[in-house]
């Protein structure tokens, strides 16, 4: 099954969902200590157990339906896992407030290598999407990339000096907003560069 022949609203409810229900589900437990087994774990460290298996599902129902899923969201699986099962197994919950951070650090990295050899990984990942002349593909990258190390490093300012609930916001709303804003701001880039019918 394609894309095209899904509902709208299939694809964004499995890639949005599980956030909204890890901070629906945090919102509810927030304030509650779980006894489980001998050790005590904080509604945070609960939500965080439970959100791991539902992002793993709703990604396997992605990909089972749509026959692919993008190298972000992979990446996403793999830290999520890695980082949240830490969280739960140390009963810490720096490792998942990490999470973000590492993601963007990575990706911002890989970008930065393509672009010391003159090329945009970006390209290659996007171009499906948006039709674009190499120049403005350089250029938006460059822009993606520190975009990208900008938000590791706002990621550590909030959740070393924040709240775990200023953080849950900010991981949820924040982070959000903050891609929506920065895509819409490129709207001139690619009105500029955009390939016409017959390049």
């Amino acid at each position: 099954m394609s894309d095209d022949t899904l509902p709208k609203w299939v694809k964004p409810l499995l890639e949005f969902g599980p956030m909204a229900a890890f901070f629906f589900a945090y919102m509810r437990m927030k304030e509650t200590v779980y006894t489980i087994g001998s050790n005590d774990y904080q509604g945070f460290i609960v939500v965080t157990a439970l959100f791991v298996p539902l992002l793993l599902v709703c990604t396997g129902i992605l990909w089972k339906l749509t026959g692919k899923i993008s190298p972000m969201q992979i990446m996403t699986v793999i830290l999520v896992t890695a980082f949240g099962g830490m969280t739960v197994w140390l009963n810490d919950d720096r490792f998942i407030k990490m999470k973000p951070t590492l993601i963007y650090l990575i990706f911002g990295g890989l970008l930065s290598i393509g672009l010391l050899r003159g090329q945009s990984y970006l390209r290659v990942v996007m171009q499906e999407a948006l039709p674009m002349q190499d120049a403005g593909w350089m250029i938006l990258t460059r822009r993606v990339t520190a975009f990208f190390f900008g938000l590791a490093m706002l990621n550590e300012v909030i959740w070393r000096g924040f709240s775990t609930e200023i953080w849950v916001y900010f991981k949820t709303f924040g982070l959000t907003a903050a891609l929506f804003a920065f895509f819409m701001m490129q709207g001139r880039l690619l009105t500029k560069y955009a390939l016409q019918k017959g390049d």
